[in-house]
């Protein structure tokens, strides 16, 4: 969570762009986000010098002898017209070009990108509080970066399409975690905004795999193969690939693509698939790919990006989505037949039912996590629910921290489910039957099989509630009476 101190720097920065004529939240993010990514480099080539030092090997530099002007601490000590010339000039093309690279996703995506802070003076402010921000330099665990990251997505306050690219990141984390990605996976995600997702499941991989940098394909992989990510916004694919760089990936496969197209020809490519495709979208049959529409003849986008990530997963491959609630228990035959096609065909694991709250202040909706295995065979047994009442954080618009949190409890769950099977219905977690679900059309709503227990109330008589009311009332004029012979008040 954003501290209130890098919370007041951020928003102070954020001012400078909006008096400074630069008012649209994405413009912003992304200026911003150059100007970090630009810090960022500099503090990984800092990095590397040190670790090359100590041990007195040989590193690829960024910036080699002749483009020592170009990093951040040299250009930040210059003067306000000397330090514009230096990025705006230098500086903003050297990292529009430095893969070189003309096939890769920075390079493609960063071709028309444009400088757009308009004075010397105003990028003296902005690279003088970018430099004050409290960011452990050469930390790649620190989760400092991610949640300002987080919090600038934040400042974009407008639902529908803006709204769609930010998933908050401790449910973006929960879902890593609950999917636990291995070095040899091949990640996507096909609707992939600012890659929150992609990120977060890199972060898991550093912190959990170690040994896996020390391993030459592994690393290889890490870099080029193993993150997939597809957007029709140029500026977030900007953001993203950026995104990605700044969090260790030198060449993230960022696409611009539209996944449920005819354009999008993956199939059978993926090991693991987090997502949170756009919701309540209506697309004309002629725009969706064959594929998909034998799999759920439907115009809805949540239902297409499920028999989506069923083509494009391996056999063997895990999925992790976000679904509106209306894709469990939709009576369409387009809903049906798409949880069918799940239950029967595959193996549906979890489901996950999260408070409506959770996308707020964007959207009040409510929402599952829906985790499976493409099996193309069946396998679905019985089905894990959990109800979710709580996430670390209040339910309405503030979204302020709070001591509820079910979040741990479902991973500690999840990952034990040996110790789930004689969980009762009245419980937050427990199991069902495929057989009961098939019986209840392919119902995967939590509310159609959960059982609530009611205490039994019992009031008094309202005769006797009377009395008491009577009785205070007679004390309330007493009390008064006695008031106002203390203040002398004529009575």
């Amino acid at each position: 969570m954003i501290t209130g101190e890098l919370r007041s720097k951020v928003d102070k920065i954020w001012e400078i762009f909006w008096t400074g004529g630069i008012t649209n939240p994405l413009s912003v993010i992304e200026q911003f986000t150059y100007l970090l990514f630009i810090k960022g480099l500099d503090d990984k080539q800092k990095e590397e010098e040190r670790l090359a030092e100590f041990v007195g090997t040989d590193f690829n530099k960024i910036f080699n002898d002749d483009q020592q002007n170009l990093r951040w601490h040299k250009f930040k000590q210059m003067s306000a017209t000397e330090m514009y010339e230096t990025v705006s000039k230098k500086v903003f093309p050297f990292i529009k070009t430095m893969h070189g690279d003309k096939d890769s996703a920075f390079t493609k995506y960063m071709d028309d990108a444009i400088f757009m802070i308009p004075t010397p003076q105003m990028l003296e402010k902005i690279v003088t509080n970018i430099d004050g921000l409290p960011i452990k330099e050469g930390n790649t665990t620190d989760d400092t970066k991610g949640d300002l990251y987080e919090y600038l997505l934040s400042k974009v306050a407008t639902a529908g399409t803006n709204g769609q690219f930010r998933t908050p990141r401790h449910i973006i984390k929960m879902m890593v975690d609950l999917m636990q990605p291995t070095p040899t996976d091949i990640i996507v995600d096909p609707a992939a905004g600012s890659a929150g997702f992609l990120v977060e499941a890199g972060e898991y991989l550093k912190r959990n795999n170690e040994d896996m940098f020390t391993i030459k394909e592994l690393k290889d992989h890490y870099h080029r193969d193993m993150f997939f990510g597809n957007d029709m916004d140029r500026t977030m694919l900007r953001i993203g690939a950026m995104n990605m760089m700044l969090h260790g990936v030198d060449r993230p496969n960022i696409e611009y693509r539209d996944s449920l197209s005819e354009t999008n020809k993956d199939r059978e490519k993926y090991t693991l698939v987090l997502a949170n495709p756009p919701f309540k979208g209506s697309l004309d049959y002629d725009s969706v790919s064959a594929d998909l529409l034998k799999v759920t003849k439907t115009k809805k986008t949540e239902l297409l990006f499920l028999a989506l990530f069923l083509r494009t997963l391996k056999k063997g491959g895990r999925c992790a989505s976000i679904v509106p609630d209306g894709v469990l228990f939709g009576s369409s035959n387009a809903h049906k037949s798409i949880r069918k096609e799940i239950v029967e065909n595959h193996q549906l694991q979890a489901i996950i039912s999260m408070p409506s709250g959770v996308f707020k202040p964007y959207a009040g909706v409510s929402t599952a996590i829906m985790i499976f295995t493409k099996t193309g065979a069946g396998g679905t047994d019985k089905v894990w629910f959990y109800d979710m009442q709580a996430d670390g954080l209040s339910l309405d618009d503030k979204r302020q921290p709070v001591d509820e949190n079910d979040i741990p409890d479902i991973i500690s769950r999840y990952h034990n489910l040996e110790k789930e099977k004689d969980r009762k219905r009245t419980e937050k977690s427990f199991f069902i039957t495929k057989k009961e679900i098939k019986d209840n059309g392919y119902d995967l709503s939590i509310n159609k099989y959960k059982e609530v227990e009611y205490d039994r109330v019992e009031y008094d008589k309202p005769s006797v509630i009377m009395k008491r009311i009577d009785e205070i009332d007679v004390e309330i004029k007493t009390l008064k009476a006695e008031l106002k012979t203390l203040l002398n008040l004529d009575l």
